[in-house]
């Protein structure tokens, strides 16, 4: 009996240490940021009021906002995209294995190896500086993340549910909507969760050499004027974009099909 009390015991104490720990980390980064801004100069490192302010301006200018929007944009049609042809990739071998080879073996080692810079430059020979270049550049650099994850998925369905599927009926079609696609929904949306966060690093890269507006090209513009405090904006908007959608979306999203779909 004592000994369950005493490993009890500790657990509420270290309850608000562990609530508490992000708050005085974040605390400690900004004071550190603080700080660090007071020895350097504003055009070298901007301190955060200074950003907090620029992020204000930025969100009160639409001109800003629109590239914010065509940023999102890029990001949204190149998921969908990467998604399609990364999905058609992992099926066409899983019912035609004679295809399996020239996929596992050497497109998606090829594809998986290939540098995004090399895409990005390639996308603007090929198509100049425009949008389409970037998601060009940005869904070629996500297809192979849609690719392996989707294949693993489909390796580890329930061979015993799919036989079962198979002995109802014999055509495809049904089987791969009603047993299928419900067996690889945690698989898909781990895809798109881990793709969402790849897109945006990706973007930025694309459109800083590929691209005539969005937050990519937005740095590429401050970056000449040296304004730094614009270039943080930048970042800090797609940080906070990009974390509030995993933890408010994605991750509730994630664990509910997760829980539903289990095997």
């Amino acid at each position: 009996m004592s000994s369950t009390i005493s490993a009890r015991g500790p657990a509420p104490a270290c309850g608000p240490r562990r609530r508490w720990a992000p708050h005085l980390f974040t605390l400690a980064f900004l004071a550190a940021w603080e700080g660090a801004s007071w020895l350097l100069p504003s055009f070298l490192l901007p301190g955060p009021g200074e950003v907090a302010l620029g992020l204000s301006r930025f969100l009160a200018n639409p001109h800003q906002l629109w590239h914010l929007a065509v940023s999102i944009g890029h990001v949204l049609g190149a998921i969908a995209l990467s998604f399609v042809i990364g999905a058609l990739l992992a099926l066409l071998p899983y019912y035609f294995p004679i295809w399996r080879f020239a996929i596992q073996h050497r497109l998606a080692p090829l594809l998986n190896a290939f540098p995004g810079v090399g895409w990005t430059l390639l996308a603007v020979m090929w198509f100049g500086i425009n949008s389409g270049a970037v998601v060009f550049a940005i869904s070629a650099v996500l297809t192979p993340f849609a690719l392996v994850n989707l294949w693993a998925g489909l390796n580890n369905m329930d061979g015993e549910l799919l036989e079962m599927s198979r002995s109802y009926s014999r055509a495809r079609w049904r089987q791969f909507r009603h047993v299928v696609v419900p067996l690889l929904y945690p698989f898909v949306f781990a895809t798109l969760r881990i793709m969402f966060g790849v897109a945006w690093k990706v973007t930025l890269t694309a459109e800083l050499f590929g691209g005539n507006s969005g937050l990519g090209y937005v740095i590429n513009m401050a970056r000449q004027d040296f304004d730094t405090t614009t270039i943080f904006v930048a970042i800090v908007l797609i940080v906070l974009f990009v974390y509030g959608t995993d933890r408010l979306v994605f991750a509730p999203l994630q664990n509910r099909l997760s829980r539903q779909y289990a095997q």
